[in-house]
């Protein structure tokens, strides 16, 4: 049975606030946990009007606190614009609150603007380039503490936070086979290398102390609702917020619009599809019938679900729906 997990954004709704956003994700991951999805990651971005969850640690205590069984995490940490031994001291705090239940994902992309990002770090030293040394440094950390060694992460040491490594492009694959960390690739927003990401990371995996078989995770959108109609109006407000960022416009999200899609210009469509062509819209049965395409052709261990919808009610539904699914497929495979 493929495993389902929840990303999610903290998304700031149009005419909504922050601390609305929060409590939005509290009653989510609640939700998640009641339904059996197996883990709840938070995504750090920064310098965006339409994203809450950017103190990405501090809303993972707060999603943490107010749950009791599913998993916590980052999805991810962009770790260029932290210290590694500043990380590790946040996540060992979250895991010697929260034991067995705090995971780290961490990327190398800033999650922002450079100008944001040389605010973040204040120090022209935090490069993209340094990711593995950094991956490498932050491991290190979380081992339990050596002799006379000299730095040491206080809470961190020892306890083994399960970190992860996020990629969109065939270096983040490279990296977590290298080593032998599980993988998240983000197929719900750049899927054009999700494929040849995947056989690599597997065919190079090379057991380690944190895994000794690859683990594959994917991002997929899915909106569901009772109807295909429904989902496909649900849909068009993660459409205008695509288009809202990549034209420079990010802003909260705004809710939908029927047939938005068909008035877009030939090339704003065109990025759309290209950046959602992963994304499962529609009814129960387009769901299911999705889910199981998808699995099929990717071999997924685990899909990370993320679904940005204006309507908090229909949000919960729709991750109801997306499980359900995942279940009644487990069931005719058994």
């Amino acid at each position: 049975m493929t495993l389902l997990s929840v990303l999610d954004l903290s998304p700031i709704l149009q005419g909504s606030d922050v601390g609305q956003s929060l409590r939005n994700t509290l009653d989510l991951a609640r939700h998640a946990e009641r339904l059996g999805y197996n883990r709840y990651w938070l995504a750090e971005h920064h310098n965006m009007r339409g994203v809450a969850s950017a103190a990405t640690s501090v809303v993972i205590a707060h999603v943490a606190a107010g749950t009791r069984t599913i998993r916590v995490g980052a999805g991810g940490v962009m770790l260029p614009n932290h210290a590694p031994l500043v990380i590790a001291e946040q996540y060992g705090t979250l895991a010697a609150l929260h034991p067995g239940r705090i995971d780290l994902g961490v990327g190398r992309a800033p999650g922002t603007d450079q100008l944001t990002a040389r605010a973040l770090r204040r120090t022209l030293t935090g490069d993209a380039d340094q990711f593995p040394q950094d991956v490498m440094e932050l491991l290190h950390y979380f081992e339990p503490a050596q002799p006379n060694q000299a730095i040491r992460a206080v809470p961190g040491e020892g306890t083994r936070v399960p970190v992860w490594i996020l990629g969109s492009s065939l270096f983040g694959a490279q990296l977590a086979a290298h080593l032998g960390l599980p993988f998240a690739f983000a197929s719900h927003f750049a899927p054009a290398q999700m494929m040849p990401a995947i056989a690599i990371y597997r065919q190079q995996f090379q057991p380690s102390a944190y895994s000794d078989a690859p683990h594959v995770m994917l991002g997929l959108n899915i909106v569901a609702a009772p109807t295909d109609a429904e989902a496909g109006f649900l849909f068009t407000s993660l459409q205008q917020a695509f288009v809202n960022l990549r034209t420079g416009q990010p802003g909260p999200l705004p809710p939908p619009v029927e047939g938005y899609g068909e008035r877009l210009d030939p090339m704003a469509q065109a990025g759309l599809s290209s950046a959602l062509s992963q994304a499962i819209i529609g009814s129960p049965d387009t769901v299911r019938e999705g889910l199981a395409e998808f699995v099929a052709r990717t071999g997924a261990d685990e899909l990370m679900v993320t679904s940005q919808i204006f309507d908090h009610q229909a949000r919960l539904r729709s991750f109801q729906i997306a499980i359900e699914a995942r279940d009644e497929l487990a069931k005719v495979a058994a």
